[in-house]
């Protein structure tokens, strides 16, 4: 099986930014234009997609920035994770894994001071 292609991208994550205004617009902007084309007279089915359309596309735009100055504002879309753990994510260190430059294993003063002056 292939890895999957993973990114790390600086600032804005413009996926997450795109799936969120779409969700968003969706769930909050629909109920906005059955509200709004209750004062509006549209006739004709033609009259209401145009409402529709026109509408929509403002709410789209509107949410499409909220949503961008959100995700530029708090890193969102970015999994909550480190920058250096999405592209390398064995790079992360544990005490049992860790070694010197030389390769040799870090120990601590006791250890390497234990039988040092007898």
């Amino acid at each position: 099986m292939q890895p999957v292609e993973r990114s790390n991208p600086d600032g804005v994550d413009y996926g997450w930014v795109m799936q969120t205004t779409f969700v968003t617009t969706i769930l909050v902007g629909s109920p906005i234009v059955a509200l709004l084309s209750l004062n509006a007279t549209l006739p004709t089915w033609g009259d209401k997609a145009e409402f529709a359309i026109r509408v929509g596309a403002v709410i789209w735009f509107l949410t499409a920035i909220a949503v961008y100055v959100y995700a530029k504002r708090t890193d969102a879309g970015d999994g909550g994770t480190k920058p250096d753990d999405d592209i390398n994510p064995k790079k992360a260190t544990t005490p049992e894994s860790a070694s010197n430059s030389d390769g040799t294993s870090p120990t601590s003063n006791s250890e390497s001071d234990a039988g040092a002056g007898d």
